[in-house]
């Protein structure tokens, strides 16, 4: 039977998206159904689509007791909605369904692992996280009899019940799985746990796959691991960081690390880190090989210091990056977006010159846009201290980015995008120039940017909640700048 409590998120769910207009929502970024929208969960293929779950309260535009919601897509850019899939309906799950992800039995069955949360009472604020299962019976996820399948007793000593959470599940070579879990351990910073199955239900403890040891950041949430381009990588999503130069901001943010993995001891060694992205919105990515064999990394494009951005505007909150192909060059992480986007480009408007001071291009203009950026070197004919791109623009609005070759920085600031909240509105990145040129490519989609640096060497993405009268585009430049722009309008 279906329990009354996902029943009622349905039905809700079929109401409150009818309030929601076609026009307030992103074209070719998901975004919630109804309600709140955050982590994306069980990303992966299912009987010939694209499944992407996510952390899920339909009942409003903030977080609250998590649902997964559910969307299929065959190309990744276009989304149906299903029903929501989970609810919190079992004692072990009674305050939420957590993060997790999903793969497909040799049966053909489609297994999802969560976390389930129940609260400790009368001691507030304390919550008992345990790893659970659900299976795709055919017309539900029936959750697993024998839940949770991972408790306090499976544990390494020292790790905490209170942290432990996201399961990621792997199907090895030999027909085993494994699944790696976010954990926090006594020191209060991160780790990441290994645990090993025969058949995906019967889980013991493996071993510490990684530690933070307080380098970056607190608890580690929402895991994923993988193979690319010779390396192993292990992509995770730290709490309460420090800076470290650029590398790294403040808050909750992102972290890729790219080392080697011993296959016989199942040791990961590090060998470089990174942040995943350097923007203002994007935590909790999770990836999947696509059935031509590309590594496409999809993320919550929010984190958890902006999300009150949106509550005087929206009656939902919530929306997923564009998917990005993932590759491994010169020891770093590249991202670029999907390859499918380009087949979207429509009315293709073009302009090599020199700008200087401000200046609006003809056809230079929208917010479904994809705009390609290549910015010279300053030289004596075009010597240029700061140069910017301003978009989502009239009168009142816009958001910029800007660059300045002497300190290699580019910066987005969304200050004047029509917020009145006081959440973060600057990121600066580190961004040397290639060959003497820097290289921009600009995603517009209605409430969002993302911007690909130097053919993805560096990603930086934001959500921007500016009215959609807001769309020209506009160049500043203090000095000359020689640039090459080529903008298409984006049709999805």
């Amino acid at each position: 039977m279906i329990s009354q409590t996902l029943l009622e998120a349905r039905k809700f769910e079929e109401i409150a998206e009818k309030q929601i207009s076609e026009t307030d929502r992103p074209v070719f970024h998901l975004s919630t159904r109804a309600g709140w929208m955050n982590d994306p969960n069980g990303f992966s293929f299912f009987e010939g689509e694209y499944h992407l779950f996510y952390q899920y309260h339909p009942y409003a535009s903030h977080w609250g007791p998590m649902h997964w919601g559910h969307a299929v897509s065959r190309d990744l850019l276009h989304w149906t909605y299903l029903p929501a899939a989970l609810a919190p309906d079992m004692p072990y799950d009674r305050d939420g369904c957590f993060s997790g992800s999903a793969l497909t039995l040799p049966d053909g069955r489609h297994l999802l692992m969560y976390t389930g949360v129940k609260k400790e009472y009368p001691v507030m604020g304390k919550e008992i996280q345990t790893q659970c299962l659900a299976v795709w019976d055919g017309t539900e996820y029936r959750k697993y009899e024998k839940n949770p399948v991972l408790t306090a007793e499976d544990l390494p000593e020292g790790a905490s019940i209170h942290d432990f959470r996201d399961p990621k599940m792997f199907l090895l070579e030999d027909g085993t799985y494994r699944c790696i879990v976010g954990s926090r351990p006594e020191d209060g910073s991160g780790q990441i746990l290994l645990f090993e199955s025969e058949d995906a239900f019967h889980w013991s403890f493996k071993k510490v796959l990684a530690e933070n040891k307080g380098r970056f950041g607190k608890m580690w949430e929402c895991p994923d691991m993988f193979y690319l381009d010779g390396k192993c990588v292990l992509l995770t999503s730290p709490q309460d960081m420090l800076p470290k130069g650029f590398e790294y901001h403040n808050g909750n943010g992102t972290l890729c690390l790219i080392g080697d993995f011993d296959r016989e001891t199942e040791t990961f060694t590090e060998e470089s880190d990174q942040a995943i992205d350097y923007g203002i919105d994007f935590y909790a990515p999770q990836t999947i090989l696509t059935q031509d064999g590309r590594r496409v990394m999809i993320g919550w494009m929010q984190n958890w210091d902006t999300c009150d951005l949106h509550m005087e505007q929206r009656i939902w909150c919530g929306q997923m990056s564009l998917p990005r192909e993932l590759s491994i060059r010169e020891g770093r992480l590249y991202q670029v977006p999907i390859r499918e986007l380009d087949a979207c480009r429509r009315n293709e408007v073009s302009f090599e010159g020199v700008v200087e001071g401000t200046q609006s291009l003809d056809g230079f203009a929208g917010r479904l846009v994809d705009l390609e950026l290549e910015i010279d070197v300053p030289d004596e004919a075009a010597s240029y201290r700061k140069f910017s791109v301003q978009f989502a623009k009239n009168e009142m609005y816009h958001t910029q980015l800007s660059y300045r070759p002497h300190e290699e920085t580019l910066k987005i600031d969304r200050k004047f995008s029509g917020s009145r909240r006081a959440v973060i509105h600057q990121r600066r990145a580190k961004v040397s120039l290639r060959n003497g040129k820097l290289k921009l490519r600009v995603i517009l989609d209605r409430y969002s940017v993302e911007v690909f640096i130097n053919d993805g060497e560096q990603a930086m993405s934001a959500v921007i909640y500016t009215d959609l009268a807001a769309d020209e585009i506009c160049f500043v430049s203090e000095g000359k700048t020689r640039i090459r722009a080529t903008k298409w309008d984006l049709e999805v």
